[in-house]
């Protein structure tokens, strides 16, 4: 079976919405990684047989095909040709996955995977309102009794299905943002961010640092905020994911194509794995979909070395940790998306770049990444350093 291999994975920091990124095009912003990808391999653009690209909001600015957009917007050739899925937050942890695939069975020498979203230039749910008509029918709102809930409700249901309390709730939301905070501090992403020139009326600034890590919370200041979704419910602003603003990507080959280019490998794919469950309970797939990649693999939780599950509600992580024996400290060790943000088309690449990077620095072994999808899905993917 063919090898398939990250030779490399990096990503812009994260800008909050409206906040240091806002003036930059989702296309520009998706560049920025692609031409980072190509400096620090030293690999020829032309040599890439495919980029895909995951967004959400294709609309606006991210439609006609951002990733085709994205490669131009770079200055690779015109024979480099890309495509833009969406699955929903998990849209470009997909990408990597199809990716692989195409490496895999032989269709790619080498490709790019990643993804962008731009949240401060296209705003969330946007492209539900241009035009007539919802993108449910009346078939599936049938099916669903009342409907496809928010994703609000939806943490809202899985807290009380897994006993999460709103104190639960705010102490990982705490932790994600000081686990975050001495990463950032220690220099811990240094590796993986790419700075982003933004033309500003005051000239030129460079963004070097993910914007929304708060440093001085509490849990008194966390309590103080009101529910977000339910008048009794536990979800507020505080221990969500933030609107963000970023792009992420990495570079996939086949471990012979690697040694013929001169590129050095840094971890090979060792498994996949997706999920589909309740759209009301929404948020629960990275469960199913974490049972399904160890029962593939053959592995158990104990040989992972570091878990990244997608803090799109906090609730999320913690009925994922209460179906698992894990060491909290392995879950998220750098903090997730309440602290860092949630750019949705980029996190599923903005996760693994983490995690790849993350496994570099402890001298890790195993990484597993999963997370959440609107409608009801969840990706699952394992890799092993090199």
């Amino acid at each position: 079976m063919t090898d398939v291999v990250i030779v490399d994975a990096v990503r812009t920091p994260i800008g909050k919405r409206n906040g240091a990124l806002a003036a930059v095009h989702p296309a520009d912003l998706s560049a920025a990684v692609l031409s980072a990808l190509v400096d620090r391999s030293g690999l020829d653009p032309a040599l890439v047989d495919d980029v895909i690209w995951g967004c959400v909001g294709q609309t606006g600015e991210q439609s006609v095909n951002v990733g085709r957009n994205a490669v131009l917007a770079a200055g690779w050739p015109f024979e480099v040709p890309a495509t833009t899925i969406d699955r929903q937050c998990g849209s470009s942890q997909q990408a990597i996955h199809f990716a692989a695939a195409g490496v895999a069975a032989g269709h790619y020498d080498v490709v790019v995977a990643g993804g962008v979203e731009s949240m401060s230039r296209i705003p969330m749910l946007c492209t539900i309102h241009q035009g007539p008509g919802q993108p449910f029918s009346a078939r599936i709102e049938a099916r669903l009794e009342s409907g496809f809930p928010n994703q609000g409700i939806s943490a809202e249901i899985i807290s009380r299905k897994y006993g999460v309390t709103r104190e639960m709730a705010d102490s990982l939301s705490l932790e994600s943002h000081r686990r975050a905070a001495t990463a950032s501090s220690s220099g811990w992403f240094d590796r993986e961010l790419v700075p982003v020139d933004v033309e500003t009326d005051d000239g030129v600034v460079t963004v070097s640092v993910d914007q929304g890590i708060r440093r001085n919370g509490s849990m008194e200041a966390m309590s103080q905020l009101s529910p977000a979704f339910a008048v009794d419910g536990i979800v507020t602003a505080g221990n969500s994911s933030q609107l963000s603003d970023g792009a992420a990507a990495v570079l996939i080959t086949s471990m012979a194509t690697a040694e013929r280019l001169g590129l050095q490998p840094r971890a090979r794919f060792a498994g996949f794995a997706l999920a589909g469950v309740d759209p009301i309970e929404m948020l629960t797939g990275p469960i199913p979909a974490t049972q399904r990649l160890l029962a593939r693999t053959g592995r158990s939780i104990d040989d992972i070395d570091a878990f990244e599950v997608n803090e799109a509600f906090a609730p999320v992580v913690s009925a994922w940790m209460s179906q698992f024996s894990v060491d909290p400290a392995r879950v998220n060790p750098n903090g997730g998306a309440i602290a860092l943000g949630h750019p949705l088309g980029c996190s599923g690449a903005r996760l693994m770049t983490t995690l790849l990077h993350h496994l570099d620095r402890i001298g890790g072994r195993y990484g597993l990444q999963t997370m959440c999808e609107g409608g009801g899905m969840a990706n699952a993917t394992l890799i092993e350093r090199i």
